[in-house]
């Protein structure tokens, strides 16, 4: 286990030394996402160690959030994270796969759904031999589709959701959307840089209403000289 800091949040997270560990994905994430009116709701679905939940607890310092994970060991770790940074009053464990959601809360009970779910089909991409990473970055219960129906259940009429995915994925995230009938408020594009093709993306989603959806700049992570960027240190 290791102690990180994420310093411009205040936060200090623990998390496994040799398993699944946080990237730069969901400080991006967090950062893309619309903030939350105070007494708002969030729900992070497929938390991890809590990174999501714990950033956005702090960029929205008057709303309530849920992190939702399947895996009893990774979600006591976010209760680790929660106390250890002060924040039980307001973040919540939910011990759960996203397609028993229904199960647990109301339909439209949240004004914000954000998730950084596993990026790769089962089967597909390289495995780690690495306990923890194959199924933090790899399907297993619930697919792509599967947690954009939650997301969708789970929203508000007048909220949003957040995803990041990667680009060869795409085609198939719009095609979900639509036959959802959920419409793409924004995309974003991430990159490592000026002169490489994209890594990730990043959409905001929304139920009940129809709209154009704005392709915003892209985001390059480093500089050509491999420092990274303003934006991203900010």
């Amino acid at each position: 286990m290791t102690q990180d800091d994420i310093k411009q949040y205040g936060l200090q997270l623990f998390q496994p030394r040799h398993g699944y560990r946080y990237s730069l994905d969901p400080l991006l994430l967090a950062r893309f996402c619309a903030v939350v009116k105070p007494g708002g709701r969030i729900v992070d679905l497929g938390a991890g160690c809590g990174i999501i939940s714990l950033l956005l607890a702090r960029i929205n310092p008057e709303v309530s959030v849920v992190a939702v994970e399947n895996s009893s060991e990774m979600a006591a770790l976010v209760e680790r994270n929660i106390q250890h940074n002060g924040l039980a009053g307001r973040v919540s464990v939910n011990v759960e796969d996203v397609i028993n959601l229904n199960k647990c809360y109301p339909v439209s009970s949240f004004d914000l759904v954000v998730s950084n779910p596993p990026f790769r089909t089962a089967g597909s991409g390289k495995v780690s031999p690495r306990a923890g990473r194959d199924s933090a970055r790899h399907e297993t219960t619930a697919g792509l589709a599967d947690f954009i129906a939650a997301a969708k259940y789970l929203v508000k009429p007048s909220g949003r959701i957040s995803f990041i995915q990667l680009p060869s994925r795409l085609p198939e995230f719009l095609s979900l959307a639509a036959r959802m009938n959920l419409s793409v408020l924004r995309l974003r594009m991430i990159h490592s840089n000026a002169e490489s093709p994209a890594t990730m993306f990043m959409a905001e989603l929304a139920k009940g209403r129809r709209t154009v959806p704005v392709v915003e700049s892209p985001l390059f992570v480093r500089d050509m000289d491999g420092e990274y960027t303003g934006e991203v240190c900010r």
